[in-house]
């Protein structure tokens, strides 16, 4: 007992030594954290504690009339409420197709999308709502038909839309065992290129008939809410792909293969593996492009007009209040803006401990390796929910 203790007497030193080498001196952690923390504090807590502070400086009732008793400011707020989630299911939808195709699939041009996928990361967004200007404004490329009878393109549109709907849904409710398919699920082209056809001109002809799209009337895209929605839309829609590609291809298409070899539609792989498998994902790119669209300014300044009461977002309500010297007001929209962007922040932060725990639980530990298939126990949950697809 002696003789150990005289050894860890001896080797503590040494020890000692070698992690104080292995840091740096006190006086330089203590320096960067002062740092970091006076250069947080000066450009983001001071700035923060200042909006609070100058909404509410005139008191609650100021501040509650200049966000809802103000008729311009409302508008902005609603308005604001109505592009972003039009944009943000947009989004979510390009983000998981695209996801799924770059993940999943090998084909030509698979580096081309992923490049332009990541173009609005790299494009001002004034040059992007010059872009929409430039097509759908007066002297676009489009904007002499638009102007004219511009809800003509409509009916065409509305019907290549529930064509498309009847296509991908006819292929993901189809059973993906040859013996399970019966009658019409035994014709994927005759059933999908006839439907579609019906239906296009079934729809196109309730369209006339009914006459739902005003006639010889010109359809506002610049200077209206559409253009706002695709502004926002252009500038935000990499956020959902980009979260979503690492995560699927981490998890692989192993559960996706096992889930169609049991008898799985297309619809019942994707809403019972896939779905599972990158919700948080899913989740943490809807966080971050619904912040990206509530506070975007350059784009939506160019397509909108800047027109108070009909074209203004809470970033354009802010910029005109402040340009009109109403800074409780100003201050009272930012301090809205500021709250969503704080929640925004602490959801963030919350699913990133969920996001890299789906990798880990991607790979098999060492005796899984050793013992048991890495897709065994997924395999065998998949085969318990069998009977429950046959019932669908």
């Amino acid at each position: 007992m002696q003789t150990k203790a005289v050894a860890a007497s001896a080797r503590s030193p040494a020890v000692g030594k070698h992690r104080r080498a292995q840091q740096d001196p006190s006086w330089v952690r203590w320096g960067l954290t002062a740092v970091v923390l006076a250069v947080v504090g000066v450009l983001i807590v001071i700035p923060i504690v200042n909006v609070f502070a100058e909404a509410l400086s005139q008191g609650i009732g100021v501040y509650w009339r200049s966000l809802f008793v103000d008729p311009d400011t409302r508008h902005s707020i609603l308005l604001t409420l109505t592009v972003v989630p039009i944009a943000l299911v947009a989004n979510v939808l390009f983000g998981i197709t695209a996801a799924w195709a770059i993940s999943r699939f090998n084909f030509p041009g698979r580096t081309l999308l992923t490049a332009l996928i990541d173009l609005p990361f790299s494009v001002s967004p004034v040059v992007a709502g010059l872009i929409f200007v430039l097509i759908f404004g007066l002297q676009g490329y489009f904007g002499a038909f638009l102007r004219s009878d511009g809800y003509a393109l409509m009916p065409y549109l509305v019907s290549f839309i529930g064509v498309f709907l009847w296509v991908v849904g006819f292929f993901l409710f189809r059973p993906s065992s040859p013996q399970a398919r019966r009658g019409p699920w035994k014709h994927p082209l005759l059933v999908s290129l006839g439907g579609g056809a019906v239906l296009f001109a079934l729809t196109f002809f309730v369209q006339k008939s009914f006459r739902i799209w005003p006639e010889h009337q010109s359809l506002k895209i610049i200077f209206a809410t559409p253009g706002l929605v695709l502004a926002t839309a252009f500038v935000t829609f990499p956020f959902v792909a980009r979260e979503l590609i690492p995560v699927m291809d981490a998890v692989g298409p192993e559960e996706e293969l096992a889930a169609v070899s049991l008898g799985a539609s297309g619809w019942q792989m994707f809403w019972h593996v896939t779905v599972p498998n990158v919700k948080w994902g899913l989740a943490y790119g809807i966080i971050l492009c619904n912040a990206r669209a509530m506070g975007e300014f350059g784009a939506v300044y160019v397509v909108s007009g800047h027109i108070a009461g009909q074209t203004d977002t809470m970033p354009l309500r802010i910029e005109k209040l402040f340009q009109e010297y109403n800074l409780p007001g100003s201050f009272a929209v930012a301090s809205l803006l500021t709250l969503v962007a704080i929640v925004t922040l602490i959801i963030k932060a919350r699913l990133e401990r969920k996001i890299p725990s789906l990798t880990i639980a991607a790979e098999p530990s060492a005796p899984e390796r050793s013992h048991e298939h890495p897709d065994q126990k997924r395999f065998q949950e998949l085969r318990s929910c069998r009977s429950s697809w046959k019932r669908f």
